[in-house]
């Protein structure tokens, strides 16, 4: 079984401001966008119709699913992009809470004040991604004659870095060297 992991589209948020698990706009691009990232999906399911579509409740990844055909893609919190708590919406040069050095310091561990921290969102997209794997072992021993195919999920930057990680691809040390650019498309073999 393939699984599709598809970053949601350039958001219209400033940079230098910390937005996780706040839902944002998108950019004025987003038409454009999305009608690639739709070009590159029907490219790769080779006109097959995915068994299932998973999105992050967050409506820059919804949009993106609507915009791509899949109006009705399942929710999961687990897909949601990094917690960074009192942090959302703030300009990170502007930030005054002393744990902000700590977590430049070790930003694999360390979690924003009232947020997560990278190591246990990994854990939160494991948890996901261990259900799916075990939803297709299911659905391979059930239905030998119709295994499950290719499944799609819209979210986030920091949800494909935990999948690839997940996966074997990269450490977690490694992981921000092959961030994934908006509306970029993970591929990995379940």
């Amino acid at each position: 079984m393939r699984l599709h992991l598809i970053r949601h589209t350039t958001p219209d948020v400033p940079a230098g401001v910390c937005y996780g698990q706040s839902d944002v706009p998108l950019a004025s691009s987003f038409a454009t966008e999305a009608q690639e990232v739709r070009k590159r999906l029907c490219t790769l399911l080779e006109g097959d119709v995915p068994s299932r579509v998973y999105s992050s409740p967050l409506s820059r990844c919804l949009l993106l699913a609507e915009a791509c055909g899949y109006p009705d893609a399942l929710r999961d919190d687990r897909l949601m992009e990094l917690n960074f708590g009192a942090w959302e919406l703030q300009r990170f040069d502007t930030i005054a809470d002393p744990q902000l050095e700590r977590w430049y310091a070790d930003y694999l561990y360390e979690a924003p004040t009232g947020g997560e921290s990278f190591h246990s969102q990994v854990i939160r997209v494991s948890s996901f991604l261990d259900d799916l794997r075990a939803e297709v072992q299911k659905v391979s021993v059930e239905n030998e004659d119709s295994p499950m195919g290719e499944v799609l999920v819209f979210t986030h930057g920091g949800v494909l870095l935990g999948a690839g990680i997940w996966a074997g691809l990269f450490s977690m040390e490694e992981a921000f060297d092959h961030r994934a650019p908006y509306g970029g498309i993970l591929t990995l073999e379940i």
